[in-house]
């Protein structure tokens, strides 16, 4: 059998599942990159107790020690898992990629990992129980151990916006698919990012302080922090953006929303004035205002920044050669890996699908609503809805009324071609096209009630032909026996 490596489909219907991974992955990001911005602030401002002899630093560590335990290191390691269930069940194929390609090096991670969640408890539990200097020995292996977890977890996101290097595609090894000069922008540009969202975490910690004026010493090292890191930041998304594909640049512009470009721009100078009203102001920092702030801040400076890197790697998931639909587009020799096209293309994703149901591996007339229905879940469901709710719904790219020749012209000449950049080619049969055309055209006529009933008509049509053919036997055998 011509069967390739594909998994059951996860279908979310009310949001999609992959707004069910950003929600996971937004969270994680909040916590994670807080945590190691915030371990190498400690860094400093222990060292600082150390050569000055100062008390309060320490208690500051320890005060915002505790918020990491809670914050970062319960429910940021609580959505790790998350992500790892949900990116498995929803990109199985790109997971795998990224899994087969770096296994050591996330091990490595994981090790780094243990040091930080031992190096933060004592951080905060050995405050006044060691001396000044091995308490900052303390916090600067703390530091560098979350500075090591993020370089290689940016070489892993990194790699599923591009290989590192092109050869990497002919000779595999995973320093070659590792780091690249996207890799090490991308860090840059990370590394900004989570001191700012260390500097606004941080006001929660000083709305806690009682002395006026360690409150507005710390208001202003956060402030100065923030403003530094925000403003770098920026300035390094774009020298990101040219690091990217070409591709990636065609879907930016394509594909995201119109309020993309002023939504940052609002968010950048939010977060500034913050920080600006935090330095000359800090008896308004208080717990609720701080606490707002931080949710406002963090959630929409982050998820414009997330929306377009994973936009950005359309039509691929991982690597340049996973389509986001999980089908395999490219050759790899490096990993022995082939591509999964020439097979689709000689017999039809339906017979090539491991887990196409039986009565729908040919396309005929009683099935073809649910035959339609399968393949868009293979091919489109991972990046658009069928139903109403959800990531870009279906029936929002068609007009009403299109009629079913005109979508099969369309599957034809557009879908199975991949003549568009950011969607994956998509090869059918004849057959299969027609059917993915029968069953766009209900679903943007109808939507899911009249796909619903199209499929129980089937099912319907389908157990009467059954039963017209059980009669007709039958009566043939009784035919038969009568003739004997």
């Amino acid at each position: 059998m011509d069967f390739i490596s594909l998994y059951p489909t996860w279908y979310e219907p009310t949001v999609g599942s992959g707004w069910v991974v950003a929600l996971i992955a937004t969270f994680h990001v909040l916590a994670s990159h807080t945590s190691v911005g915030a371990a190498l602030l400690f860094a400093y401002l222990s060292h600082k107790a150390y050569r000055e002899d100062r008390d309060d630093l320490l208690d500051f560590i320890k005060k915002y020690g505790l918020f990491l335990m809670v914050f970062t290191y319960v429910a940021g390691s609580i959505t790790g898992p998350g992500i790892w269930y949900s990116t498995t069940v929803a990109s199985p194929n790109g997971i795998g990629a990224l899994i087969h390609s770096f296994v050591w090096k996330w091990a490595t991670e994981w090790v780094f990992f243990v040091i930080e969640v031992v190096g933060v408890y004592m951080l905060v539990y050995l405050v006044g129980k060691v001396d000044k200097k091995t308490h900052m020995k303390i916090s600067v292996i703390f530091g560098m151990a979350s500075l090591a977890t993020m370089v290689i977890i940016v070489g892993i996101l990194s790699f599923m916006m591009l290989p590192g290097k092109e050869q990497w595609f002919a000779e595999g090894g995973y320093l070659n698919g590792f780091y690249g000069t996207n890799t090490f922008i991308q860090m840059g540009m990370r590394m900004a990012f989570m001191f700012t969202m260390t500097a606004v975490v941080g006001g929660i910690v000083i709305a806690s302080i009682k002395d006026p004026a360690f409150k507005k010493e710390m208001a202003r090292k956060l402030g100065w922090l923030g403003i530094i890191s925000t403003l770098t930041g920026a300035a390094m998304f774009q020298w990101y953006l040219t690091s990217v594909p070409d591709q990636a640049l065609l879907v930016m512009e394509n594909r995201l929303p119109d309020y993309f470009g002023p939504s940052v721009m609002i968010v950048l100078a939010g977060t500034l004035a913050y920080f600006i009203i935090t330095m000359l102001r800090p008896q308004l920092v208080v717990q609720g205002f701080a606490g707002a702030m931080t949710v406002i801040i963090l959630v929409a400076g982050l998820w414009p920044e997330e929306t377009a890197r994973e936009s950005m790697r359309k039509p691929y998931v991982a690597g340049q050669y996973v389509y986001s639909n999980q089908v395999i587009g490219r050759d790899v020799p490096g990993m022995d890996i082939k591509s999964q096209l020439p097979t689709i293309e000689k017999v039809g994703i339906l017979k090539a699908h491991p887990f196409t149901p039986d009565h729908l591996r040919e396309v005929k007339q009683s099935n073809m609503i649910q035959a339609g229905e399968f393949i868009a879940m293979t091919y489109c469901s991972n990046c658009h809805s069928p139903s109403k709710t959800g990531i870009r719904p279906l029936h929002r790219y068609f007009p009403e009324g299109t009629s079913q020749e005109r979508m099969a012209q369309y599957v034809k000449g557009v879908l199975t071609t991949g003549n568009i950049a950011y969607m994956p080619k998509m090869p059918m049969l004849d057959s299969e096209a027609e059917a993915l055309a029968a069953y766009l055209v209900m679903n943007n006529d109808g939507g899911e009630a009249a796909t619903s009933a199209a499929i129980d008509m089937e099912i319907e049509q389908r157990e009467r032909a059954l039963a017209e053919q059980k009669a007709a036997d039958k009566v043939a055998s009784v035919e038969l026996m009568e003739g004997k």
